[in-house]
């Protein structure tokens, strides 16, 4: 560290700020919410806590706000942060992610319906037949473990909820990695 130091500061003349610099393995290294995993660049552990913490802040179901302006809040930062966070080599992690916000959104609409008829009733809405909306509408588990039925993802699907502005992470992902070639 001190060679390092002394170079940086005599020839490049630059600052190095001792409690924020360190001479360590890359694998042990972390720099502007980055981790090296051998060969590959992932966000690091911190990152991905504090996006995981904004996330749940944005689908609280207690926040009382509507779906419209909480979509729009979760698009914003989600296409902030994949666009910053987007280099890194986690296409299974982002996958993972990607579950987990449709879900936690899914809950929030399970919330907001409150009543069992108006369970049933946005059930019906969204194109469900008449008894498993019913069935749905009547059952009287938690918002999370509803979030997860195959009925509900059928009814709140990904192309719906796309369609209610939340953005895929995966296809962003995909988009970064993988342009298409314009001709």
């Amino acid at each position: 560290m001190g060679s390092v130091r002394r170079f940086l500061e005599t020839r490049l003349k630059l600052k190095v700020n001792a409690e924020k610099s360190a001479v360590v393995p890359t694998a042990q290294l972390s720099f502007l919410g980055f981790a090296f995993k051998g060969a590959r660049i992932v966000w690091s552990e911190k990152s991905l806590q504090r996006f995981q913490k904004r996330i749940r802040e944005l689908t609280g179901r207690s926040w009382g706000v509507g779906m419209e302006y909480r979509i729009r809040e979760l698009a914003s930062y989600m296409r902030g942060w994949i666009g910053y966070f987007g280099i890194s080599r986690t296409y299974a992690a982002v996958r993972q992610l990607d579950h987990w916000i449709r879900r936690r959104l899914r809950c929030c609409y399970w919330k907001q319906w409150k009543t069992r008829s108006n369970r049933i009733r946005q059930l019906l809405r969204l194109g469900l037949n008449r008894r498993d909306a019913i069935l749905h509408g009547l059952v009287s588990h938690g918002c999370w473990a509803m979030s997860k039925t195959p009925v509900i993802n059928q009814a709140l699907s990904v192309s719906w909820l796309k369609l209610q502005g939340l953005p895929s992470l995966t296809d962003q992902w995909s988009a970064i990695h993988y342009p298409t070639k314009v001709r």
